[in-house]
């Protein structure tokens, strides 16, 4: 199960599948020792990783702490300046696929590298912007930036250590994702209420370098990597594969759905707490954030979960979970509203683990392409329930963003009903006709 993290699924890569959409010839096996605790490398590939991790995601949800502030100091309304967000996001899930095949032909230590320092040269542009316009268009750039990274990341691992070592190196990049998420809204919220959301905005920016300037020092050159020759055909041919198997659709459609309730609570979050009875500080706003921790537990959780309820059962637990904390956070008690994010937060991990791990399950070739189009799905999601959580409550105030996330809670019970009625026609067809 892939552990908490602030967006960033697991990209499976299955190097022996048909239909890649990269031709490559084979390394000789042995060629070149892989990676693993203990050798040369090692550690210096697993601190790289972590700090790209960490600047990444502190990059790419760095304004979602400040949108008060930024909606007071342009004028602008909830859902107008929730673009800072969701053009991030939106442009990372547009990009991610065919990002993730240009570093099979270029490499994915020069797809990180190029990423990695386009994100953070615009993040040095980004507390300049004149206006809001600006702001979200120079997000975006640096969205479509990161797009080359989370894929790349996966499939330098998987080629360059042995496989016994695989999962922990994957576990700290993605550790390093739900660092830099975190610890990006927590510092932005301390620095803003001190100097301003402009300021916080340099600070994240300043870490970003720090972290980049690790990475490109420490990164050991790939040495496993084979690049091989782009092939659109057999891309397009694996996307529409698995665009037509009814199951991976379904399960795409759960991450976005899971997503959109995600998107839209932390987007507006900071203007509900700023405001009455709250009045909240930005710097507290901010640390809470600290919340997207019970994430990790939830999350390691879902594997326990799945092999006592099945694969379904865990997406009712979750989606009951998100639910009963939608509903909680209704009351004006700060106790109920802290509470409500805890179960939405760790009933949304759970559901996302379920579905992005049945997603490699599931795909029986491709399965690098089946999982960049999950993240693709899962952005859209975290862009479109940014955007319209924040529409909601610009025009009905939380209860109407708490509408918006349980009409989503909907549509994940509705998928996961018409699935397990699948399943059991399916079944049903196995079973041979007795007279």
């Amino acid at each position: 199960m892939p552990p908490a993290d602030t967006g960033a699924s697991t990209v499976v890569v299955d190097a022996s599948a048909p239909s890649s959409p990269v031709t490559t010839t084979a390394a000789p096996a042995g060629a070149h020792e892989r990676l693993e605790p203990g050798r040369p490398g090692y550690r210096k590939m697993s601190l790289a990783l972590f700090a790209a991790g960490v600047a990444a995601f502190a990059l790419l949800y760095s304004t979602q702490a400040l949108l008060p502030a930024i909606s007071a100091s342009y004028g602008v309304s909830a859902g107008q300046a929730s673009w800072t967000v969701s053009a991030a996001t939106g442009a990372l899930a547009l990009c991610v696929l065919p990002l993730s095949a240009l570093s099979e032909r270029f490499g994915r230590r020069q797809m990180m590298t190029a990423s990695l320092t386009v994100a953070v040269l615009v993040g040095m542009l980004v507390p300049f912007a004149p206006s809001i316009g600006w702001l979200i268009a120079l997000r975006a750039i640096q969205g479509a930036a990161l797009a080359g990274l989370p894929a790349s990341a996966m499939a330098y691992l998987a080629e360059e250590v042995r496989p016994k070592a695989l999962i922990a190196a994957i576990g700290l990049f993605v550790a390093g994702n739900s660092i830099g998420g975190m610890s990006g809204r927590i510092l932005t919220g301390w620095v803003a209420q001190a100097w301003g959301w402009r300021a916080a905005l340099a600070a994240v920016g300043l870490l970003a370098v720090a972290c980049a300037v690790a990475f490109h020092f420490l990164i050991p050159k790939a040495r496993n990597f084979t690049p091989g020759s782009l092939n659109p055909k057999a891309l397009a041919k694996t996307v529409a594969t698995h665009l037509g198997n009814p199951l991976l659709v379904r399960l795409y459609a759960i991450g976005a759905l899971f997503m959109t309730v995600f998107g839209a609570v932390y987007t507006v979050i900071g203007y509900r707490l700023v405001d009455e009875p709250f009045s909240l500080p930005q710097g507290i706003v901010g640390s809470i954030f600290l919340v997207y921790l019970v994430g990790t537990v939830s999350s390691a959780a879902a594997g326990q979960l799945v092999a006592r309820l099945g694969r379904r059962g865990a997406l009712y637990l979750a989606v009951s979970t998100t639910t009963a904390g939608l509903l909680l956070s209704l009351a004006d008690q700060l106790a109920s509203v802290l509470l409500g994010l805890v179960l939405i937060t760790a009933g949304f991990f759970a559901g996302h683990a379920v579905a992005s791990s049945s997603v490699s399950r599931t795909a029986t070739t491709g399965r690098a392409q089946a999982s960049a189009l999950y993240q693709s799905a899962y952005y859209l999601g975290s862009s479109a329930g940014g955007t319209l959580g924040a529409v909601a409550f610009h025009a009905g105030g939380w209860a109407a963003t708490v509408s918006l996330g349980l009409l989503a809670v909907l549509g994940v019970v509705s998928i996961t009903l018409y699935g397990t009625r699948v399943a059991r026609a399916e079944r049903r067809a196995l079973i041979p006709a007795t007279r």
